[in-house]
């Protein structure tokens, strides 16, 4: 069957994407390794929030979204879009090994007037330097007068529904200007905004810059959250203070590490790259450091709140990890500091749970494990990881022995709670 688009990767971008698409009157196919997922898509069942079964079983009914396993089938689609995952090495360097295999499964079934269109995040100069030349080898055509070539980066956020696929502007850069006019007329079809740029590497590099942003700004108000530790002012205050300014600030709050699939990753890919051209980015590279320490500085608190307000060591006690979604009201554990944190309680010795409305299990890490009931009374301490609004703060403080809120999910009351130690 003819397809308009097909998108490969049937995640936290492809789901919604398609959706996005079919809600325009577009045929998307969504291809996936997974048969159990492409099975559980046939039948309208999603398990993407961002994209309920009550959005997408009529979409699949009427025609308008399917899913398959086989690469074939998309020599039937006038555009392929990619939005597979390029994570990070154990060495914290980029690992395109899925990207690169699609591409080879791609270039293919690549036929003469297809549009391909990169979405997976990744450093300036992949849409070139690796894809560009996999999808000609593969298909004897010349990206360009054969087919068009694109990059236009992801910019989802799971659990919002405020910004959308829909209405969050898309930048598009394509290797030459037929093809930024191919990607862009492609996607104003169903999106409101799109913004064209010169080229995939400007588009790689503004994906790249929009999340590095977001962790140098989370990386200092960390750095300022031990320092507050030290001075013993909170620093939840003074962020919140700080917000009033109507001019010159934005507010960014501390936590305890980064979680999701962009900002513990994507500066990273920038920082390999720019290795190549003789640059360190220092200051990236900083930020990264900092907030890649904070789940260790976080162990440290629980100690120290146990020692002090309870007269026991982290060996031994029994403690709740409140949510371990990477943020709050959604299930995604991807990258998510609960885990890290987790581990480094276990390996201190503590005997942990965990409570999560949104996250029944998961296994992460060399960790397993299941949600249990919110028993604040059978703890020795409770640790709020994310601060999930379906939780009452308020008669969790009340309940528990002892409260390490590293959300200021407890707010002013917890403040004055000798209950609470906050981050």
């Amino acid at each position: 069957m003819k397809r308009d688009v097909a998108i490969v990767g049937a995640g936290y971008v492809g789901l919604p994407l398609a959706r996005t698409f079919a809600d325009a009157g577009k045929r998307v196919l969504l291809v996936d390794v997974d048969p159990a997922r492409v099975e559980q898509l046939n039948a309208g069942e999603s398990y993407i929030e961002d994209v309920p079964t009550e959005v997408l079983a009529p979409l699949v009914g009427a025609g308008l979204v399917a899913a398959t396993t086989d690469y074939d089938e998309l020599r039937d689609a006038d555009a392929i879009l990619i939005a597979l995952p390029t994570p990070l090495s154990r060495q914290r360097e980029p690992d395109l090994r899925i990207l690169v295999s699609a591409a080879e499964q791609i270039a293919t079934r690549l036929r003469p007037g297809h549009l391909v269109v990169v979405e997976s995040t990744t450093y300036p100069g992949t849409t070139r330097e690796q894809v560009k030349p996999l999808l000609e080898a593969g298909s004897g055509l010349t990206a360009g007068s054969d087919f068009h070539l694109a990059f236009s980066p992801e910019r989802v956020d799971p659990g919002r529904e405020d910004w959308t696929t829909k209405n969050v502007p898309k930048i598009v850069g394509g290797i030459d200007e037929k093809s930024t006019a191919a990607a862009a007329a492609l996607y104003s079809t169903a999106i409101e905004t799109v913004h064209p740029v010169s080229s995939p590497d400007a588009a790689e590099l503004t994906k790249l810059l929009e999340n590095i942003f977001r962790s140098v700004n989370i990386a200092l108000v960390n750095e300022l959250a031990q320092l507050c530790d030290r001075l013993d002012i909170d620093v939840w205050e003074v962020v919140e203070a700080a917000a009033t300014k109507p001019f010159g600030f934005m507010s960014f709050k501390p936590g305890p590490g980064l979680g999701g699939h962009c900002i513990p990753v994507d500066p990273f890919y920038l920082t390999w790259k720019a290795r190549e051209f003789g640059f360190y980015t220092e200051f990236i590279e900083l930020a990264g450091k900092i907030n890649e320490s904070m789940p260790y500085f976080c162990r440290s608190l629980v100690s120290q709140a146990l020692n002090h307000a309870r007269q026991r060591s982290l060996s031994g006690s029994r403690i709740l990890v409140l949510g371990v979604a990477y943020k709050a009201d959604i299930s995604d554990t991807r990258e998510s500091p609960a885990v890290k944190l987790i581990g480094l309680l276990q390996n201190a010795g503590a005997d942990v749970a965990y409570h999560d409305p949104h996250v029944p299990s998961f296994a992460e890490n060399g960790i397993a494990m299941s949600s249990s009931p919110l028993e604040p009374t059978a703890y020795d301490c409770v640790v709020v990881v994310t601060n999930h609004s379906a939780i009452d703060y308020d008669r969790l403080v009340e309940e528990a022995v002892l409260v390490v809120d590293l959300r200021n999910a407890t707010g002013a009351d917890g403040r004055r709670s000798d209950k609470v130690w906050k981050l």
